[in-house]
């Protein structure tokens, strides 16, 4: 078994634990076995199906060759050329409405992976920024980071319902009434956050540098990540904040702090990650180099008022 393996094995053991112990604590032994058998449905749904689930909650909309936006088809073509540099699958490509930049990865293997921006992202950044958040997402698919990701996300914000349902009934008289209702409801979202939290942190610092790699420029990223976290922390995200479970996936945290669900925060310091990617720039090819030479993926410059350049395959 691969790393990314165990610990994807280990992260459903313990939120399989911890939905048993919300259900023995909501209805006894009784309640610990039914809990069981729905977490156990719970995993194999989310393994063939986690990804679908979060594309729909945040209603991403699949960007195919035949778009008709000249920006929404650009990011596309970024995406397929640096995947086709990286050696690895295409994944599929979405758009999602929302005014943050953002962007996550999901998918349960490279082969069935998706890559997703907010049209704040692709809006707010240039194609520089935007073309290394990109790789930072095709280096999580690269890395299979995304089935851990997706599957946490569904099972955590699982978790948080059973906490509310036994908020709600009282988790029974014999085990302290309200009282056990209201500790669940407090601790079960809390250890779920610190699983959350648990994986995190070293995958981020490991694609940002798998995706410095993939477009050619740490810059690139470092200056987007800049940007993207003035931009969350500035405003509310009402599709994230509705969805807390989900914010380990994005790059930069969509939670901007006024709620309890930013008490453990799923990401590493974006300082930290920008001084490591400066650091990282020092043995980077000079700063309009990638791996396709000074003048970009298709031979042509990277500028803002570049004509668009020819690209291979069903996107050119």
């Amino acid at each position: 078994m691969t790393a990314n393996g165990l610990r994807t094995f280990v992260l459903l053991a313990a939120l399989t634990g911890l939905f048993m112990g919300v259900g023995y604590l909501v209805g006894g032994l009784t309640g610990a076995l039914i809990a069981f058998v729905i977490a156990a449905a719970m995993n194999a749904y989310a393994y063939w199906n986690a990804d679908k689930i979060v594309l729909r909650l945040y209603k991403a909309r699949e960007i195919g060759p035949d778009e008709r936006d000249p920006a929404l088809l650009q990011y596309a073509r970024d995406v397929v050329s640096m995947a086709d540099g990286a050696h690895m699958p295409r994944p599929r490509i979405f758009v999602i409405e929302n005014d943050q930049p953002n962007a996550f990865a999901t998918g349960r293997d490279p082969s069935n992976a998706a890559v997703a921006a907010t049209s704040g992202l692709l809006r707010r950044l240039n194609r520089q920024e935007v073309m290394g958040v990109m790789a930072h997402e095709l280096a999580h698919v690269k890395n299979r980071d995304t089935l851990t990701m997706t599957v946490t996300a569904t099972l955590a914000g699982a978790i948080g319902f059973l906490a509310n349902f036994a908020l709600f009934f009282g988790g029974g008289r014999e085990r302290g009434g309200m009282l056990a209702g209201i500790l669940i409801a407090i601790l079960a979202p809390m250890a779920a956050g610190l699983v959350q939290m648990a994986i995190s942190r070293a995958r981020e610092y490991d694609a940002d540098k798998g995706g410095a790699e993939i477009c050619g420029n740490p810059l690139w990223l470092a200056s987007a990540l800049e940007k993207i976290e003035r931009f969350a922390r500035g405003g509310v995200n009402d599709q994230a904040e509705r969805h807390p479970a989900t914010a380990h996936m994005f790059i930069i945290n969509p939670l901007n702090g006024q709620g309890a669900d930013n008490l453990f925060s799923t990401h590493p310091s974006t300082a930290n990650r920008i001084a490591r990617l400066r650091e990282l720039s020092g043995a980077a090819p000079a700063p309009s180099a990638g791996p396709w030479g000074h003048r970009g993926p298709w031979g042509g410059s990277l500028d803002e008022d570049e004509s668009e350049p020819p690209v291979r395959g069903p996107w050119g």
